[in-house]
């Protein structure tokens, strides 16, 4: 039997506020994978994660599930999305520790900084802010007016092919706030915690 969506399980990640949204977009089929064979098993894949970039990538490594999911995601061309956290581990790596990405967006996390902002604001930047539209993806598709979303983060991702940036923000600086590239994306922000707009990335996911 095919999952419709599986949310990977590797410690870091806020899984059951993403089950909960998914369910209320009135998404069936959602699972936890913690196995190889769990992911095996899904049509569509969630990398959840917060907290520290390094400690994400060696508990994800740690898991034993990332010669599946490299299977699946660069073999099948299943879709993927970061959340968080997960959409900085979809890159090659971050400025904040040393461990190497799983390199599927050429791409690397860079911390704010408040040299180059308009004003200095605080950094993690914590709350809403309202996303502009760089390119046209099923991911993004019928969002309702005015699309907004909630952050929490001190790192964002710098792409080096600006085709692969998918949403864009304004902490002070420009930023990425999703990334799509084929199958895979990612949202520096928490569709899980965003209301309305985050169902609807969830939802287009899903429908993907």
């Amino acid at each position: 039997m095919v999952n419709s969506i599986a949310i990977l399980d590797f410690g870091v990640g806020n899984l059951k506020s993403i089950e909960n949204m998914l369910r209320k977009a009135g998404v069936s089929g959602v699972s936890i994978a913690r196995s190889p064979d769990g992911v095996a098993a899904a049509a569509k894949l969630i990398l959840p994660g917060v907290g520290h970039f390094d400690n994400g990538m060696k508990k994800l490594r740690d898991s034993g599930l990332c010669d599946i999911l490299n299977e699946k995601v660069l073999g099948e061309k299943v879709p993927v999305l970061g959340i968080c956290l997960g959409a900085q581990m979809l890159t090659n790596g971050s400025e904040e520790g040393v461990e190497t990405g799983l390199g599927w967006i050429k791409a690397r996390c860079e911390r704010f900084d408040i040299d180059k902002m308009q004003e200095p604001l605080s950094i993690p930047h914590m709350g809403w802010a309202d996303v502009t539209s760089k390119k046209k993806s099923p991911l993004t598709s019928d969002l309702p007016d005015e699309p907004r979303f909630y952050f929490t983060h001190s790192y964002h991702v710098v792409c080096e092919d600006p085709a692969d940036v998918l949403l864009s923000a304004d902490y002070g600086v420009e930023f990425t706030a999703a990334i799509a590239r084929g199958n895979i994306f990612g949202t520096q922000f928490h569709p899980e915690k965003s209301h309305k707009f985050g169902m609807k990335i969830l939802a287009n996911f899903a429908a993907l």
